[in-house]
């Protein structure tokens, strides 16, 4: 039987996609605490079938998939410009394909106007209009209104139409952004990208005897199964070394390990990836916020996952991307030399590097000398800085990693970094080796 709150989101879920929502309103229609219905809403959000915007509620969006994820909605354009919607508030789910900034004369500007555009224009009412009816939204910039036509056109073909104070060239950059940062998202897998779900997985119950899990492993060439209970909850897992000893007839519950580590759908795949070698787990159970049992992650679903990502094209450009994107690699031997300069956006107030850039340029290049004499991701577990001194703008420096001790699944790097071959920082920084 299904608890109230997961009857609130199993009931939001089903909703027409557009639909308003709110927590009065599921509070009384499935006679549940307003406590209850704010706490599910919130949880239906986070899942990304929900969407809150300012000025016009909560709103039942289209949960985005991998090969969409850098598509944003009107609803999220709403948020990321701190507009307010004029009309056309149920069109407010949609994705848009891209967006065109009208700077140009009226006709030539609805040449590059498409179904599912978004139109950043000023307070031109007839570009509003055309836009509309050529099946694109509008997001008119500098607080400006439209004429109540265009309201009424909006509302009548679902299509959004937003008003922000701010000037085009902001908007436009923060939407570039929101965009950028969508397909950064796109590369990072997670858990739910590689789970076996529950439908593909063979589950024990506490109830099932010794004999299930023996026909199991011949029929499913496994020796791991998750165990529930009738709720589907997971209560434990059971493996050959559990079984070892026992007659047939001995139920699961009797031999099962209680409480093991889990996981759940929303955490990254780096992360999962780093547990189950530190813990030594083969097999990682998913779980729900309520510890329902969603699939499982094994470790070839692992190592599956990380030599398809490393296939893919990068899209999307990190923190530490950027920053060692200003360095040149070296090869001396069996190490690495990296030449570089401190740039005006690596330094603080001050006019100095800042601590966290030169800390990433310590990991960065204390990953990329183990990953010459391994091959697998590099998961830092522990950076000891001891020693920092301050490195001024447009400084050369050079940095100069050093291999200490080296296994097939930890690496230990001596980091030392130079200006003027003075030394300037120096680190000891420890990574876990994934192996692909």
């Amino acid at each position: 039987m299904m608890t109230k709150h997961e009857q609130i989101l199993h009931y939001i879920d089903n909703l027409p996609v557009g639909s308003k929502i709110s927590v009065r309103q599921i509070a009384k229609e499935l006679d549940v605490s307003e406590g209850t219905a704010y706490r599910a809403i919130k949880e239906a959000e986070a899942q990304g079938f929900v969407s809150t915007i300012e000025r016009v509620g909560t709103v039942r969006i289209e949960k985005k998939q991998k090969e969409n994820i850098e598509r944003l909605t009107f609803a999220e354009v709403v948020n990321i410009v701190d507009g307010h919607v004029l009309g056309g508030r149920e069109g407010l789910h949609k994705t848009l394909n891209k967006f065109v900034i009208g700077a140009m004369q009226l006709e030539a500007m609805m040449r590059y106007v498409d179904a599912g555009n978004l139109l950043i224009v000023g307070n031109r009412y007839q570009a509003h209009k055309l836009s509309l009816q050529q099946g694109a939204a509008v997001l008119i910039t500098g607080g400006f209104d439209t004429s109540e036509e265009v309201k009424q056109l909006a509302d009548q073909l679902a299509l959004p139409i937003i008003s922000t104070s701010y000037d085009t060239f902001t908007v436009a950059s923060l939407i570039n952004r929101a965009i950028y940062d969508q397909l950064i998202k796109k590369e990072i897998v997670m858990v739910e990208d590689v789970l076996k779900s529950i439908d593909q997985t063979a589950v024990l119950h506490t109830y099932d005897t010794v004999e299930l899990w023996h026909q199991y492993t011949l029929d499913y060439s496994e020796t791991r199964f998750p165990v529930v209970d009738d709720q589907m909850r997971l209560v434990g897992i059971v493996t050959s070394k559990d079984i070892i000893g026992h007659d047939n007839w001995v139920s699961i519950d009797k031999v099962m390990t209680r409480n093991p580590i889990t996981t759940s759908p929303r955490v990254s795949l780096a992360s999962s990836a780093h547990l189950m070698v530190w813990e030594g787990i083969e097999l990682l159970p998913v779980v729900d916020n309520h510890r329902r049992l969603v699939g499982v992650l094994s470790r070839q679903d692992v190592l599956k996952a990380l030599q398809y990502t490393q296939k893919q094209p990068q899209m999307g450009e990190t923190f530490p991307t950027q920053i060692m994107s200003r360095f040149r690699e070296e090869k001396v031997g069996e190490t690495m030399v990296f030449h570089g300069d401190i740039t005006p956006q690596m330094t603080n107030h001050l006019g100095t590097a800042a601590s966290g850039v030169m800390t990433t340029v310590m990991i960065e290049s204390a990953c990329s000398l183990l990953r010459m004499h391994r091959r697998g991701d590099m998961v830092p577990e522990n950076v000891m800085i001891y020693f920092l001194k301050p490195v001024q703008l447009e400084s050369k420096i050079e940095v100069r990693p050093q291999v200490l001790d080296i296994s097939r699944r930890f690496g230990k790097v001596d980091v030392a970094v130079y200006h003027n071959e003075q030394l300037v920082c120096k680190a000891m920084v420890t990574a876990q080796i994934v192996e692909r």
